[in-house]
């Protein structure tokens, strides 16, 4: 699997690992490597034993019992990877970043600033990828596996892609024993092993949902370094390219194995030995090293100037007068994509609605009854008990005054593949210029009824809701008439609060809160 080589590989790349509790001391090259395989091989039994827990709540407190339990540094360096990933799939995304992160330093062979004097300009990356799409046949994004903001655009690229006709997607994470993935139409635990984050499975779902064909192409019997990466592009070329020079490659792996030059490990990445092997010059995308650290120190001096005097909310890219993009990396990469800093709303990251992909639900920790820590798990509409939840959340709180407090969940409330929000009205430069109430207001309780229904409730369960509106002067008259049809019986009807608000996180013009008694709707209850 991956996962065990990836290990061992990135305490060597740029950079400087961090851990919980900061830097690694430096040792001697021989004596670091020893402990460093001793502490991978303790990593591995542990996190071995962790899988035997029901469930992941069990699982990630065993983990950070043993984290805990040994404060050496080579132990602490590789186990907190571990422990990072398992705490993006139970949503605990902030947390993960702090665990286990690679400070982005200067180095000799970086290009210099985009900011120094006049030859680049800010624009969106999804933009710019899309204009230098056209023509290619490939193109491979990278990610920081524990830090899930590196996913997003990536998710947010596969419909552009797919309309400019890219259609065979692979990642690192799939497994090549899911012979059923294309078929079933979505992920489970067995698809992958950095699939259950639930942004990593909704970038596997969107690409399914979208018609691209989804493979499989990370070495088996687990060869490390070169061996590895020489396994990986053969695959790629056999499983997408070989048999259908038509096909068009999206990909998305970790770190510096897009790369397309230089030593990697003991030797190339896959990225070079792709090219090599099938002469198709991939577009690659870096999104690793131009992000927000937990520490402004950590970040690198050319990140931290840029987000320091633009202000990005969005991803963005910088290029030339001739559109070429700018890399750090220019050797390496074809452009450096820069994240924009992360702002938590209501505990949670500002990216997880995936740029208008997904919509908030509000929850409180009262649907937990009591009974903490309780991660909360909705399971897509249409989709099997065993697929990845599109969310997870973790609530500790049992503090009465803690537990009055709110938080979302992140769920797609339509088709897969559409950015559109039934009802918004945007004109030419997808610039919201108006909406349609009654639209936007069936829409959110189709939603509801699905949520309901996934959960095993019934629409006739729900016995309160409280309802918002960005605008309760002009819509409430139009509110209240789809109201009624579907809460037609005054006997049955939920309590209901309505609330007039100025603004919701996304632009919606609507939003609910409901809870519902499982079973309140049976006679026999």
């Amino acid at each position: 699997m991956s996962r065990i080589l990836l290990c061992v590989g990135l305490a060597l790349m740029a950079g400087t690992v961090l851990a919980q509790g900061g830097f690694v001391p430096k040792l001697n090259p021989a004596e670091w490597q020893r402990q460093q395989l001793a502490a991978f091989e303790k990593s591995e039994r542990i996190f071995t034993e962790a899988q035997k827990r029901n469930g992941l709540i069990a699982q990630y407190e065993f983990m950070v019992y043993e984290y805990n339990a040994d404060t050496s540094a080579p132990f602490h360096v590789l186990f907190s990877q571990y422990l990072s990933w398992i705490q993006t799939y139970i949503g605990e995304y902030s947390a993960a970043r702090r665990t286990y992160a690679i400070r982005q330093v200067a180095e000799r062979d970086d290009a210099p600033s985009p900011l120094q004097g006049h030859r680049y300009r800010q624009v969106s990356a999804v933009d710019a990828i899309a204009r230098l799409a056209k023509g290619r046949r490939a193109i491979f994004f990278n990610e920081a596996h524990n830090i899930v903001q590196t996913r997003i655009l990536t998710v947010g690229m596969l419909k552009k892609l797919r309309d400019q006709g890219f259609n065979t997607f692979a990642a690192e994470t799939l497994y090549e024993t899911d012979k059923d993935l294309n078929q079933r139409g979505y992920p489970t635990v067995e698809s992958g092993f950095y699939i259950d984050e639930p942004v990593y499975a909704e970038m596997v779902r969107t690409a399914l949902a979208l018609g691209y064909r989804v493979v499989a192409y990370e070495a088996v019997d687990n060869p490390r370094g070169d061996a590895r990466e020489r396994e990986q592009a053969k695959h790629l070329y056999d499983r997408v390219f070989r048999d259908n020079p038509g096909a068009r490659l999206v990909l998305n792996a970790g770190y510096a194995h897009i790369q397309e030059t230089g030593k990697y490990l003991d030797g190339k990445s896959m990225a070079y030995y792709f090219h090599k092997l099938s002469g198709i010059d991939p577009l690659t995308v870096e999104q690793t090293m131009m992000i927000e650290h937990d520490t402004i120190a950590h970040d690198h001096p050319i990140y931290r100037a840029v987000v320091t005097a633009t202000h990005p909310t969005e991803a963005t890219v910088y290029v030339d007068e001739a559109g070429k993009p700018w890399s750090l990396k220019a050797d390496y990469y074809d452009m450096s994509v820069f994240l924009p800093p992360g702002v938590d709303f209501k505990g949670r990251p500002s990216w997880l609605p995936l740029g208008g992909m997904r919509v908030p639900y509000a929850v409180d920790t009262g649907v937990c009854d009591g009974n903490f820590p309780c991660l909360l798990e909705p399971q897509p509409d249409g989709e099997g008990r065993d697929a990845i939840p599109s969310d997870r959340m973790l609530l500790v709180h049992a503090d009465p005054i803690k537990a009055a407090r709110v938080h979302n969940l992140y769920l797609r409330p339509r088709e897969a593949g559409t950015n559109a929000i039934p009802g918004n009205i945007v004109d030419a430069n997808g610039t919201l210029v108006g909406y349609d109430i009654t639209a936007q207001c069936h829409q959110v309780f189709r939603n509801v009824r699905k949520v309901l229904v996934a959960s095993g409730a019934r629409w006739e369960d729900l016995v309160d809701v409280t309802v918002f509106l960005t605008d309760i002067t002009r819509d409430f008259a139009a509110y209240n008439r789809v109201y009624a049809e579907y809460f037609h019986d005054p006997e049955t009807a939920p309590c209901r609060t309505t609330l007039g608000i100025s603004a919701l996180p996304t632009p919606i013009a609507i939003e609910l809160k409901c809870v519902a008694m499982l079973g309140r709707s049976d006679p026999n209850y």
